[in-house]
Order: C-alpha cells, then sequence, then structure tokens
C-alpha cells in the first residue's frame, strides 16, 4: 500500500492517489494523508451509475479505513457515461481517441460516488453527484491536438475538464468539482462535521 503525508497531520485520509482529488483536497484547506488500497473495482452493466460509483469508493474506504482507524476515510470512484453505457481509462492512444469521437458533439453524464468511513469502517455514509458535458464537435486533427496535451490514460473518458478543457468542451451543468473527481460542494461540509467533533 503506497502512502503519502500531505500536512502535519492525519485525522483525514484520502484513499486515492488521483492528482486531481489531492489537489482539491488541499485546495479546500484539509490535511490529509494519502493511501492507495488495493482494490478491484467492480464493473457490472447493469447497475446504475450511482449504485456503481458508490460501491466502489465503499470499497476504496473500507480498505482504508482498516488501516487507519483512527482517521476519517475518503473513497472515490467516478465514471463517464454516454448513452447509459460508460467509458472507463483507455489503454491504448487508439482507444483514447476514439472515446473522444464518440464524445464529440454530445451530451455525457459523470457521476462521482463518494464514500466516508470512519471508526475502522464500523460507520460511514455513501453518496453520489451526477454532472453533464457537453462537448464541441472534434476533428481528428483536435483530438490529436488535446491528447498531445493531456495525459488521456487515468482519466474516464479519456479527457480531464481541468486541463485545457477549453479545446474540447462546450459546456456543463451541474458541479465542476464533481467532473474533476470529488464533489466538493457536498463533501467539505460533511468532512467538516465529522473532523469538527472528533469523526
Amino acid at each position: 500500500m503506497n502512502q503519502e503525508q500531505c500536512g502535519k497531520s492525519a485525522p483525514l485520509v484520502l484513499a486515492s492517489r488521483s492528482p486531481r482529488r489531492i489537489e482539491l483536497l488541499r485546495e479546500a484547506g484539509f490535511e490529509f494523508e494519502v493511501l492507495s488500497p488495493e482494490v478491484d473495482e467492480v464493473h457490472e452493466a447493469g447497475m446504475e451509475p450511482g449504485e456503481l460509483t458508490e460501491l466502489n469508493a465503499r470499497r476504496k474506504a473500507m480498505a482504508a479505513a482498516v488501516q487507519r482507524p483512527e482517521s476519517v476515510v475518503v473513497g472515490a470512484d467516478t465514471l463517464v457515461y454516454l448513452n447509459g453505457r460508460p467509458l472507463g481509462k483507455p489503454e491504448t492512444p487508439e482507444e483514447a481517441q476514439a472515446m473522444l469521437r464518440q464524445l464529440s458533439g454530445r451530451v455525457h453524464h459523470v457521476c462521482t460516488g463518494v464514500h466516508v468511513a470512519w471508526e475502522g469502517g464500523r460507520q460511514g455514509r455513501g453518496l453520489h453527484v451526477l454532472s453533464k458535458v457537453r462537448f464541441k464537435e472534434l476533428s481528428d486533427e483536435q483530438i490529436q491536438a488535446y491528447h498531445a496535451l493531456v495525459n488521456p490514460f487515468d482519466k474516464a473518458g479519456a479527457y480531464g475538464i481541468q486541463e485545457h478543457g477549453e479545446m474540447i468542451i462546450e459546456g456543463h451543468e451541474g458541479s465542476w468539482t464533481n467532473i474533476m473527481g470529488l464533489p466538493m460542494e457536498v463533501l467539505t461540509p460533511l468532512l467538516r462535521s465529522h473532523l469538527d467533533r472528533g469523526w
């Protein structure tokens, strides 16, 4: 299990090494530790986006919570959905380009599930947030230019809205931070309430 210290103490643990999630928690002013639990994500085509992302977020949070029973632990999972079909992280440049071709000129959904666990996982709360993203009409040249600047392989849907998003995105509805990977509008007050009272 990989470990990284972010701050002087670690009453809070992030069960993810996602640079975007780390950035969002730091910007919100939290001190936290990063753990990267080895968890096999569930991929069930028949599950609703919120149900599936919450399940994977819970699995990640629980795996870290048993290692840090004294801490509040956050797990998260983000999926991009187009017409009800999930788009995961691409494994090849060709797959990454194909994903952006599918998204070109269309509206898709981004669902992030979050699970906050405490007392070593004996207590917890799950939630999910849904946002919409509309892509510009993209040529193959524009897709290649975008991927020349942005690594698509660690991103669901082969893009990151915060990384040169103006090149490919026409607009969005809902939480911007949710599209990045953590819905801070709902997560921040939830974490503050637990941390302020010791759990």
